[in-house]
């Protein structure tokens, strides 16, 4: 597996300021795969002023031909989808079907709804006398975390891109190194140098840089609402605007006269999808309490239906965790869930059998979980499903709603007109009403600590634009 040992700069690989490196390690055997360089602030301000310098050009660049350098780009990412899969897989244990679905074709699907919306949007309205341009909002900052790892990045690039900015990305450093495939896949779309530039490093040093730059005119970063914190108060510090798309503890709200089994089913593999790595995950399952028996034995049985496995074999649901330090966070929730007193219906801490070497954990469903304990209030990101009871429909609304975060929901009922009007009452961002189909074109993003601002679609792109009035 290739990596390099620069940073993509300017439109070209240079080598790095300092010499220490990273190693990138396989979730799924514990093996060295690759190494990248430990980018510094010298290299992040490297990278700042080549966007900086590009900038003029690229704003005013004409809407259509950057829709049309978009489209490239997502062509030359539809050319590299077997390697782009096959590096997720090695560097974050995806399995090789999701890893081909999701985090290869979904960038794919998202590069090309920017190159539209680029030769679409109307970056200029008239309001009686007054001629409103919306403009790129200047040089971005993108950080990006690895449960994603290039959705992540086109997410933030291609709304960028559309918008005439130009970026900076610092990938996480679990999984560098399809963040280098992008990198290539920007130079083979033919962008002009600086417009797109990449910096590996650790967070809190490269990271952190690339945050308090004076030289970056809007931070975006998806991540942990701790780190989220920190960087929206650095943002603030400087009066520079801030996108963040954090963490979440979402409900699956199944109410009465709902399809048990099908809103069960759905929700365990919304839970294991990424090995539970997905912040938007459905962890709550609230469940009417004359249905809470059936539901929780059912659980268990889906569950069941998602065996750790090699996540190079085309029959893997549920691969490793990306990381030591991420196993053992996860297998520490679960000990917690068991000490606090709630009921361990399937999985638990202990490696699974034969999986011995590798950071895998088993899905776990917790029941007799209640609204106070740990496990239903901090997320996990591992897949671990906690079962709660609720009384009536103002009770479940209740649970629902209390939490932190509001990234995500389901809601399940038996008419969707029922389903729609709970939903409306859910302080989240997207709802998926009775089983409703992820959607790349709609918003995605939280209300309370879940972050501020939209990524996806028009609301993604207008994220990266200003506006200024002309009043004629």
């Amino acid at each position: 597996m290739k990596s390099h040992d620069g940073m993509y700069i300017d439109g070209g690989w240079r080598p790095a300021a300092g010499t220490d490196a990273i190693e990138v390690v396989s979730p799924s055997d514990e093996r060295t795969i690759g190494s990248v360089p430990a980018g510094n602030a010298l290299d992040v301000d490297t990278a700042v002023r080549a966007a900086r310098a590009a900038l003029p050009q690229w704003a005013g660049t004409a809407p259509a031909d950057r829709a049309a350098r978009l489209a490239a780009l997502r062509d030359a990412l539809a050319a590299r989808r077997e390697e782009i899969a096959d590096t997720v897989v090695a560097e974050l244990g995806a399995p090789i079907g999701f890893a081909r679905a999701v985090h290869a074709d979904l960038p794919i699907t998202v590069a090309g709804s920017y190159a539209d919306l680029a030769a679409t949007y109307a970056f200029r309205e008239q309001i009686g006398n007054s001629t409103v341009w919306h403009e790129p909002a200047g040089v971005v900052g993108a950080i990006t975390p690895w449960n994603y790892p290039l959705h992540q990045i086109v997410a933030k690039v291609a709304p960028a891109l559309a918008a005439g900015c130009t970026i900076v990305v610092k990938p996480a450093e679990n999984t560098p190194l399809v963040a280098q495939l992008f990198a290539a896949a920007v130079a083979d779309a033919g962008l002009p140098a600086g417009v797109f530039n990449l910096v590996t490093g650790y967070g809190p040093i490269a990271g952190q840089a690339l945050a308090e730059h004076p030289g970056v005119d809007l931070v975006s970063f998806t991540g942990s609402t701790a780190v989220g914190r920190r960087i929206g108060a650095v943002a603030g510090a400087a009066v520079k605007r801030v996108a963040l798309e954090l963490g979440g503890k979402s409900a699956n709200v199944i109410l009465p006269g709902a399809d048990l089994a099908k809103a069960v089913k759905v929700g365990v593999a919304n839970v294991c999808a990424n090995a539970g790595q997905t912040c938007s995950a459905w962890t709550r399952m609230l469940v009417h309490e004359d249905a809470y028996d059936e539901a929780v034995e059912l659980a268990g049985a889906a569950a069941a239906n998602y065996p750790p496995g090699d996540p190079h074999d085309p029959d893997t649901r549920l691969g490793p965790l990306v990381s030591a330090a991420q196993r053992d966070r996860v297998r520490g929730y679960i000990e917690g869930g068991i000490a606090d007193g709630a009921r361990l219906v399937t999985g638990g801490p202990a490696a699974p059998a034969g999986l011995e070497r590798g950071y895998f954990v088993s899905p776990t469903v917790f029941a007799d979980v209640t609204p106070e304990m740990v496990i239903a209030r901090e997320e996990i990101f591992g897949p671990v499903l906690s079962v709660l009871r609720y009384t009536d429909p103002d009770d479940a609304l209740r649970i629902a709603n209390d939490t932190a975060y509001g990234l995500a929901g389901a809601v399940w009922a038996a008419e969707q007109d029922e389903a729609v009007a709970f939903a409306r009452r859910m302080d989240a961002g997207q709802i998926d009403v009775n089983g409703g189909r992820f959607n790349p074109l709609a918003p995605f993003g939280g209300y309370k600590q879940s972050g501020v601002g939209r990524e996806l679609g028009v609301h993604g792109l207008t994220e990266y634009l200003q506006t200024k009035s002309l009043q004629l």
